[in-house]
């Protein structure tokens, strides 16, 4: 699914802390980490489920996604082997593609540092891959405890990822931006030594 840019752009300016408070703190792939730096990552989920260890139909997914989507990546949290890299990932990025979000290893590590390309992954390792398959493209998939469907809405920082249904994006995206105001005041509130505590007694 395509979001509008105008929502696209406004969900880079919200956290992933305050998105997630929004949706009850339940909203979260939990065990990933970002490679890449401190470049946010905001796009339609385009799903992948492969063999541990094996990244062919990472390959397919390279050649099928659109511009502006997000791979992410089911590969059973197995990190012996590492299902993407720089090569792969330069691809992706030439095609338009946002980011990745493995659910097992990556490898070339420092690419990801210098170049600022969006990758989240359990961990990494030097070993590569095997390419036979099987695999999967746009099912839903599960990843650190979110299951994760074709299409939803995908945003990451350096704090972690939260998963939006598409279809509740821009209600989300609503909530997110009141309680954001809601923090503003807070931090005013803070700096001037009047943030209402009273809540605790």
């Amino acid at each position: 699914m395509s979001f509008d840019a105008s929502l696209l752009a406004a969900y880079r300016a919200l956290s992933t802390p305050l998105i997630g408070d929004t949706m009850g703190k339940m909203s979260g792939i939990l065990g990933l980490r970002p490679f890449h730096g401190a470049a946010r990552l905001v796009g339609s989920a385009f799903t992948v489920k492969t063999r541990p260890g094996d990244n062919l139909w990472i390959h397919k997914a390279l050649d099928a996604a659109a511009p502006g989507d997000v791979l992410v990546i089911d590969g059973s949290v197995v990190i012996e082997r590492a299902l993407v890299g720089e090569l792969m990932c330069s691809f992706a990025a030439s095609r338009g593609i946002a980011g990745v979000v493995v659910n097992g290893a990556v490898r070339d590590i420092a690419y990801f540092r210098s170049s600022g390309f969006p990758c989240f992954a359990v961990g990494n390792t030097h070993r590569g891959p095997f390419r036979d398959g099987p695999g999967r493209l746009q099912v839903p998939v599960s990843i650190g405890g979110e299951v994760v469907s074709p299409g939803d809405l995908i945003v990451g920082d350096e704090d972690g990822i939260v998963v939006l249904p598409a279809s509740e994006a821009a209600e989300i995206l609503t909530r997110s931006q009141a309680l954001a105001a809601k923090e503003e005041g807070d931090r005013a509130a803070i700096h001037a030594g009047t943030w209402d505590r009273s809540w605790l007694r």
